[in-house]
């Protein structure tokens, strides 16, 4: 059953997306990644944020990982949020993780 996110800006996902990236990349968790720049100037290509711009994006240029996103993403039941290292910056950051 699919389950679809739609993001502020006209574009959506399967949840099950996600999860399959996050298992394909050997990973639990991402973070959120929220970033004002254009997409070639992004940072931080391990976030949500990334990779909603770079898959679903109708403008990737635009943030994608607003916290709406992230709430709706919890709500499913298949994550919840928190605080992770985020691979690309070493810092702790907000993100989610798939619900064991």
């Amino acid at each position: 059953m699919a389950i679809t996110i739609e993001t502020p800006y006209g574009s959506s996902f399967d949840a099950q997306d996600l999860i399959d990236h996050l298992k394909g990349n050997d990973r639990t968790y991402i973070i959120q990644g929220q970033k004002v720049c254009s997409f070639i100037n992004h940072r931080k290509p391990n976030s949500l944020d990334y990779w909603l711009r770079e898959n679903y994006a109708n403008n990737k240029n635009t943030k994608q990982a607003e916290n709406i996103v992230i709430e709706r993403l919890v709500k499913t039941g298949l994550f919840r949020e928190g605080k992770f290292t985020c691979p690309d910056s070493g810092q702790m950051c907000k993100g989610i993780e798939i619900v064991p």
